[in-house]
C-alpha cells in the first residue's frame, strides 16, 4: 500500500504541481483538492486511483535510439511537445538538439523524450549546434517587416524564420522540413512565403511546398498545414527524387477517438452554452457561418483544433443529446485527434494540454512526409555520416546514450 508521503514524493519526482498531477491522473473537477487530501493523509485513493498513481510513468516513453542504431541525426526547432520529432524518430532519427522556449511545453517534451530542450532559439549560437542531417522546424508565422525592401538572406533578420535560416547557413544539413499554417502562403499578399522560398534557394537548397490535410492521412480532423521540404544542392540535393505523400483512402470516423464517458467537468456551463447560441444566431442573421460547431461520434472529422481551445471549445464541441449541454474534448481525445500514441504522457494541466495539442502537428501527416524524405534520400545515398562524431562527443562528455 502506497502511503501519503509516497504519493507526494512521486509527484515531486515528476516535477508536477498538484493541479498538473491531478489533471494528468484524470481526477475530477476538484482533483487538486483530492490529491492534496491524499498527500496530507486526510483521505485514501481507491484501488483504481492508486494504480493510476503507481503506474504513472517516470521514465521517458520515447527516448532516442542508440546512436549506432540511428539512421540519421536531426535537430528539433520550435519543438513544442515533439510531434515532428516523433514522426522522424519513427523513421530512424536521433535528435541531437532541441529548442523550445515555453516552459510547459518543455515539461511535456522532457517527460516523453528524456531530453531537456534548449531555450529561446534567438539566443543560441548556431556554431554550437551539433552537425545534423535533417533540420526540423515548425516555426511561428511572424511578420517580415522588411519584406520587399531588400533581397535575400539578410531580409529575414528580425523574424523567427531568420533563426532557421542562420542555422541552415552555418550547419548545412542534408535536408530540412518546415511546417506552418496554411495561410502562410497568403501572408502579406504572398510576399512572406516568396521571401522564405527565395532565402532557402539562395542558401543553395531545393524548395518544394504542399498543403496537406490531416483527414487525408487517417486523422479525423480537417487540419491543413503547409509543409516545406528542401535538400542541400551543394552535395547533389537536386538529384533527390522526393515527392510529397499522396492522400490515403482510409475513411475517418470521430467515434474512433472519443471516450464513451468523460468527467462532468468537460460539459460546458449553461452560461457558456447560452453565449455560444447567442453568438451563432447573431452570425446567422448577418449571413455568415461563424459560431460554435457541434460534432458527434458519427462525424467524419472535426474542425481544426486550435491553441485557444481551452477558452471555450467553440470550434469542436461534442453533442451529448438534447437534454445535456455539449462538452469539450478531453485532453486525451485531443492527443488522439492529433495522432499521438496512446502512451504519450500529458504531465500538465488540462489548460496547458489544450494549448500544446492545438499548437502541435498531426503526427501521421508528418510521418508520411518523413517516410517519403528518407526513402528519397536513401535512393541516392544522400545521408552525410555525422554519427561517429556525435558518439565521440557524447562519450567524451560521459553522457547517457539511450539504448
Amino acid at each position: 500500500m502506497v502511503n501519503n508521503l509516497e504519493i507526494k514524493q512521486k509527484r515531486e519526482r515528476l516535477g508536477l504541481t498538484q493541479k498538473e498531477f491531478a489533471d494528468a491522473l484524470g481526477l475530477g473537477k476538484y482533483g487538486d483538492r483530492t490529491l492534496r487530501r491524499w498527500e496530507n493523509g486526510e483521505s485514501t485513493p481507491s484501488v483504481l486511483e492508486l494504480a493510476s498513481i503507481i503506474n504513472f510513468p517516470e521514465k521517458p516513453r520515447f527516448p532516442n535510439p542508440s546512436i549506432t542504431d540511428a539512421k540519421f541525426l536531426m535537430i528539433d526547432l520550435f519543438a513544442g511537445i515533439g510531434g515532428i520529432r516523433l514522426a522522424f524518430q519513427s523513421q530512424g532519427g536521433y535528435c541531437c538538439f532541441t529548442s523550445e522556449w515555453d516552459k510547459f511545453a518543455a515539461k511535456t517534451y522532457r517527460a516523453n523524450f528524456g531530453d531537456e530542450p534548449n531555450g529561446d532559439i534567438t539566443k543560441i549560437n548556431e556554431k554550437e549546434i551539433p552537425d545534423h542531417n535533417i533540420l526540423l522546424a515548425g516555426f511561428p508565422c511572424q511578420a517580415f517587416s522588411q519584406a520587399g525592401l531588400k533581397q535575400g538572406f539578410e531580409d529575414t533578420r528580425g523574424t523567427l524564420f531568420f533563426d532557421v535560416a542562420r542555422i541552415i547557413a552555418e550547419k548545412r544539413p542534408d535536408a530540412f522540413l518546415l511546417e506552418n499554417v496554411k495561410n502562410l502562403r497568403n501572408h502579406d499578399k504572398g510576399r512572406t512565403f516568396t521571401k522564405i522560398k527565395e532565402t532557402l534557394e539562395e542558401l543553395d537548397y531545393t524548395f518544394e511546398a504542399k498543403v496537406l490535410r490531416a483527414a487525408d492521412f487517417g486523422v479525423p480532423q480537417n487540419r491543413e498545414r503547409v509543409f516545406m521540404v528542401g535538400f542541400n544542392k551543394r552535395i547533389g540535393g537536386e538529384l533527390v527524387p522526393f515527392k510529397f505523400p499522396e492522400p490515403l483512402s482510409t475513411p475517418t470516423h470521430l467515434g474512433d477517438i472519443l471516450f464513451k464517458k468523460v468527467d462532468e467537468k468537460y460539459t460546458i456551463s449553461d452560461k457558456l452554452y447560452e453565449g455560444h447560441l447567442r453568438r451563432k444566431e447573431m452570425h446567422k442573421q448577418k449571413g455568415n457561418g461563424f459560431g460554435f460547431s457541434l460534432f458527434d461520434e458519427n462525424s467524419i472529422y472535426t474542425n481544426t483544433l486550435s491553441a485557444r481551445y481551452y477558452k471555450d471549445g467553440s470550434e469542436i464541441l461534442i453533442d451529448q443529446g438534447e437534454r445535456k449541454n455539449p462538452r469539450k474534448l478531453h485532453p486525451h481525445e485531443c492527443k488522439r485527434l492529433q495522432g499521438f500514441p496512446e502512451e504519450f504522457v500529458i504531465p500538465v494541466s488540462d489548460t496547458q494540454a489544450y494549448k500544446q495539442f492545438g499548437n502541435s502537428v498531426a503526427v501521421p501527416v508528418v510521418k508520411a512526409v518523413a517516410k517519403e524524405m528518407i526513402k528519397a534520400m536513401d535512393t541516392v545515398q544522400f545521408f552525410t555520416d555525422y554519427k561517429a562524431n556525435l558518439l565521440k562527443e557524447k562519450t567524451s562528455k560521459k553522457e547517457c546514450i539511450y539504448n
